[in-house]
């Protein structure tokens, strides 16, 4: 069997913090929405659903309660799919961040692995759209990544640029990782690398043992440049991101009218390369992960160090 009859695992971001209902009108707000979303997501072929927390108005949020409001809502309706939520903000003190890990426990969580210009511009406006510094420090990813690992929480390791690959070597060699790994090439981004077919052959290059060792590794592609990026993905035997926190539009360039619109479309990619969509259970193997029945439960609120006003952000 070549390495293109290989199942692909196709994850779903599925309403990210930054996009909002003006720029595209079915962008989950609500639990039971993003139960919905799931469920079309789910059906079309993706086994893991990534997942930045909102209030039912739509608002970015980091507090446990939404988080849990959500994935209890997903997992309700699809039974069992890889639950992977975001750490990345900008602003967010640490302990607030890592609050909702402790409490919730998911099967992994994306670990941002380099500090960074984050920023989108607008050739259009001739200026940017917005642009931060995205601090992600050796000390912040060995802090998420000691907690991580306490809780047997596997971490997403997301690289904007080939360096931030790099970056995997010392904690490797401190034992702080245990492969296999779980890499994202996040292209797209100002501020990254450019999203180009050559840079996600370069990028997957300097994966530790190859594109083709025992690392899973999944490329995710900003804007309307995913496409060309996810198809050079599957070629290479890497895994696919799509969903409305990524990119809105189909390559057609019509807006998506649901999350599973993306992910159908992705799956159709993968087939059309000799492909197929992995089972929620075969991306678990894939990423290393215990098999649903073996995953400790979540720690009580009232367990949780910090619980009962220990005045952390």
């Amino acid at each position: 069997m070549s390495r293109f009859e290989d199942p692909v695992i196709i994850s779903c971001s599925i309403s990210g913090a930054i996009a909002n209902r003006e720029q595209c009108p079915v962008i989950p707000y609500t639990p039971q929405e993003y139960a919905a979303e799931a469920r079309r997501a789910v059906d079309e072929g993706a086994s893991q659903i990534h997942i930045h927390a909102r209030t039912p108005d739509g608002t970015p949020s980091y507090e446990a309660d939404d988080f849990r409001a959500i994935t209890e809502a997903i997992l309700a309706e699809v039974g069992d799919v890889i639950v992977n939520y975001s750490t990345g903000a900008i602003g967010v003190p640490i302990a607030k961040r890592l609050e909702y890990l402790r409490a919730l426990r998911p099967d992994v969580a994306a670990l941002n692995m380099s500090s960074m210009n984050y920023a989108k511009y607008s050739k259009r406006r001739k200026d940017f759209v917005f642009k931060a510094v995205f601090e992600n420090s050796f000390d912040t990813i060995i802090e998420f990544l000691t907690a991580m690992r306490e809780l047997e929480i596997k971490p997403e390791h997301e690289c904007f640029d080939a360096g931030h690959v790099a970056n995997l070597d010392p904690l490797l060699d401190m034992g702080l990782l245990s492969e296999p790994l779980q890499i994202s090439l996040v292209m797209g981004v100002n501020g990254g690398i450019r999203p180009s077919a050559r840079n996600v052959a370069f990028m997957s290059e300097q994966i530790p043992g190859g594109a083709e060792g025992a690392n899973a590794w999944q490329v995710i592609g900003v804007s309307r440049e995913q496409w060309k990026l996810l198809g050079s993905a599957l070629v290479l035997g890497g895994n696919v991101r799509a969903g409305l926190e990524d990119n809105l539009y189909l390559p057609n360039g019509e807006m998506a009218r649901s999350n599973g619109e993306l992910i159908a479309k992705a799956r159709q990619m993968a087939e059309d390369v000799g492909r197929r969509a992995a089972t929620v259970a075969e991306g678990r193997e894939m990423l290393g992960l215990a098999p649903k029945h073996q995953r400790k439960p979540a720690a009580s609120s009232a367990s949780l160090p910090g619980a009962a006003g220990s005045g952390e952000a």
